[in-house]
């Protein structure tokens, strides 16, 4: 990642800047961050897409799955994230103030599932990115750590590519993780049939 805007900005004055530019960005505490994916980062992450992109076709879901969408944590003016992946509920965004225009999320019932495919900023995926995204109330929140990146602390020793998703339940995240060939259990999409080890090996041009 790579700081580009030297002075700290607001979320408005961010959302003001992103339309002029291309590529991916963040707002972290005021500081506007480029995010600079790999291509095996991007095919994880492609995968998916494609992969929930035709569960929500084929169960006919209330979904839809944007190209990017910015989220705002609560209580803060200066961050605004934008997730790998983002599924979000069709019928809520009718109460997303800023969607029409801008957007951006700010109500996590909004949100279905939000993807984040782990980099070597794997801290803030586990970390920052967690802590916000259960205080708004998102309903589940995928890691998908397909080289293993992450500490033991959070994938277990030894370290392996590791899948977790977190559900919320009463307020507070509830874990799942997923190794090899594990099928991913998502609330989100029940009648999903994907393995841990198939969405790993779309980070691998010979499984392409």
């Amino acid at each position: 990642m790579v700081q580009v805007v030297p002075q700290l900005i607001s979320l408005e004055e961010f959302l003001d800047w992103y339309p002029d530019r291309g590529g991916r960005y963040e707002l972290w505490h005021g500081i506007v961050i480029e995010m600079q994916p790999t291509g095996p980062h991007e095919q994880v992450a492609g995968f998916l897409g494609v992969k929930l992109g035709v569960e929500i076709d084929r169960r006919s879901l209330p979904y839809i799955i944007p190209r990017q969408a910015i989220v705002k944590p609560i209580d803060t003016e200066r961050s605004g994230y934008n997730p790998d992946l983002i599924v979000l509920n069709r019928e809520a965004l009718k109460a997303e103030p800023l969607w029409p225009k801008r957007s951006t999320i700010i109500n996590g019932e909004s949100v279905r599932v939000a993807i984040e495919v782990v980099s070597t900023n794997w801290r803030d995926d586990y970390g920052h990115k967690f802590i916000d995204y259960e205080a708004m109330g998102i309903g589940e929140y995928w890691i998908v750590d397909y080289l293993g990146l992450g500490s033991r602390r959070y994938i277990g020793s030894p370290r392996q590519p590791t899948l977790s998703v977190y559900e919320l339940v009463d307020g507070e995240y509830q874990l799942q993780q997923f190794r090899r060939s594990d099928r991913i259990i998502s609330p989100a999409f029940p009648e999903l049939t994907l393995t841990a080890e198939q969405v790993f090996a779309a980070g691998t041009l010979e499984e392409i």
